[in-house]
């Protein structure tokens, strides 16, 4: 489980061919690598992985094809949010993450009003029942309230302190973002549904 409040912007090293995806190498300073053990979850770009190699200068995680082929933003080069997975007696600044990506959507407007940010994004439209006008949803890993809903479109106000210190900053239209709905939208939905 995660908070959706990012730690740190690494930015990954190398995507090598590994099984049926990829080995991520990420490089990352001010992490806390001391920290970090083999088999930890971090979540990057909203994506929840685990630790297969580590040293004081970063890691490394497996991804598969079935993550590839539903995610966004896991490019060579890229910078990319990351968040370790929550203690259980971690506060919880942002709200539940699990770490499991719901779909991608698309960058539509990313309005400067003059310090913050007005950022609308196209969600698939199966994602859309879930949000909700003051609701809760992770853009590439990063918890953010939602300000307005119509049809699947939904916009979000990003601060500046959000933009310095995560990868949102470099969003633009067009931009293919990785989106995971708020779980209690869900859970919600499946007792209702159950009746």
């Amino acid at each position: 489980m995660f908070s959706g409040i990012v730690k740190a912007v690494g930015r990954i090293a190398s995507a090598k061919p590994s099984g049926d995806g990829v080995r991520l190498r990420i490089d990352v300073r001010d992490f806390g690598m001391e920290e970090v053990e083999l088999g930890d979850s971090i979540a990057i770009q909203g994506i929840c992985h685990t630790v297969v190699d580590r040293d004081l200068r970063g890691f490394e995680v497996d991804t598969s094809r079935a993550t590839l082929d539903v995610t966004a933003g896991l490019e060579s080069g890229r910078e990319v949010n990351l968040e370790k997975s929550l203690r259980l007696s971690d506060r919880i600044d942002g709200h539940l993450v699990s770490g499991h990506v719901d779909g991608v959507g698309t960058v539509t407007v990313f309005d400067d009003l003059g310090g913050s940010r007005r950022l609308r994004i196209e969600a698939p439209r199966d994602l859309a029942r879930y949000l909700a006008r003051k609701g809760s949803v992770a853009v590439d890993g990063v918890s953010l309230t939602v300000n307005a809903v119509e049809g699947a479109h939904f916009e979000v106000n990003i601060i500046p302190h959000t933009l310095e210190v995560t990868t949102l900053r470099n969003l633009a239209p067009g931009s293919r973002v990785n989106l995971e709905v708020d779980m209690l939208a869900r859970y919600v939905e499946r007792m209702i549904a159950r009746g």
